[in-house]
């Protein structure tokens, strides 16, 4: 029951989280359906079953299983995830690579992100977290992201680290 609970918990203050910042930027509708997909009981029940509060279940499911059910059920339905966007190249020899995201898919992401670091680390969060943790993984990223959807995420993780919210937003706007 407490596993329950404190996923409930967690999906609703994500979401609100990110409504808050959709708000903030014009982006209301993708702020209201901001990862509904989380309520599907393909994504709901492992969320759940690996809930621990301090980092994504699907981390967790993936760690026990080898991957995430839930993982691969969401980034297939929510447009703010680079991983919706891959797709086979028309240049043969490549395979799959990442297509170039809408900028308000590309904002809705880094609101993810923000909102993500923020529900998880709480009281540790800083504005230079989200920049962090992205620049941590960014060279596994290679053709799965691609390359402008990766520069306008990494400008406005780093406007955030070094000009605050604020200034962030008030761009993000114009």
């Amino acid at each position: 029951m407490a596993n329950w609970l404190g996923h409930l918990k967690t999906v609703h203050h994500h979401r609100a989280l990110v409504r808050k910042h959709c708000f903030r930027v014009g982006l209301y509708w993708q702020g209201l359906t901001h990862d509904l997909s989380k309520y599907a009981p393909v994504e709901w029940i492992p969320g759940v079953k690996y809930y621990q509060g301090n980092r994504s279940p699907n981390e967790a499911e993936r760690a026990a299983k080898g991957y995430s059910s839930a993982w691969l059920h969401h980034k297939g339905r929510n447009r703010h995830h680079y991983e919706y966007w891959l797709d086979y190249s028309t240049d043969l020899n490549e395979g799959i690579i990442g297509m170039k995201m809408p900028v308000r898919y590309v904002v809705e992401m880094f609101i993810d992100r923000v909102a993500a670091s923020k529900n998880y680390m709480k009281e540790k969060y800083t504005n230079q977290a989200p920049l962090e943790y992205y620049e941590k993984g960014a060279a596994r990223l290679g053709k799965m992201i691609h390359p402008e959807t990766a520069e306008h995420l990494h400008q406005l993780l780093k406007m955030l680290a070094e000009e605050g919210a604020e200034k962030t937003c008030s761009y993000i706007r114009k």
